[in-house]
């Protein structure tokens, strides 16, 4: 998984590029962790070059949510990431565009 985060503000963009499995989650929580401890309130995540994304993965996303209090939106998401928040409702938890 490859993943970049530009901030303005307390507005951040990140972008999740090929697959989120269990070893690249956590280090992907790390990283939105820390920019929501710098301040960082409002996330907008871009799954549009995201193929894949295993539980721990979905997992991240809903702590991400919960610690920004529910200021996440998930942006083009597509193809199995798409199905897979569908499956597990989390489209009733997020705001997808």
């Amino acid at each position: 998984m490859k993943h970049s985060i530009n901030i303005s503000g307390n507005h951040a963009t990140v972008f999740l590029k090929d697959k989120i499995h269990v070893s690249d989650a956590s280090l992907l929580r790390d990283d939105l962790l820390d920019i929501i401890d710098q301040g960082v309130t409002d996330l907008r995540i871009d799954l549009s070059e995201l193929t894949y994304i295993d539980s721990s993965g979905l997992g991240t996303l809903v702590t991400i949510n919960k610690r920004t209090q529910g200021r996440v939106v998930l942006v083009s998401a597509q193809g199995l990431p798409l199905e897979l928040i569908k499956r597990t409702r989390l489209d009733r938890v997020f705001n997808i565009e």
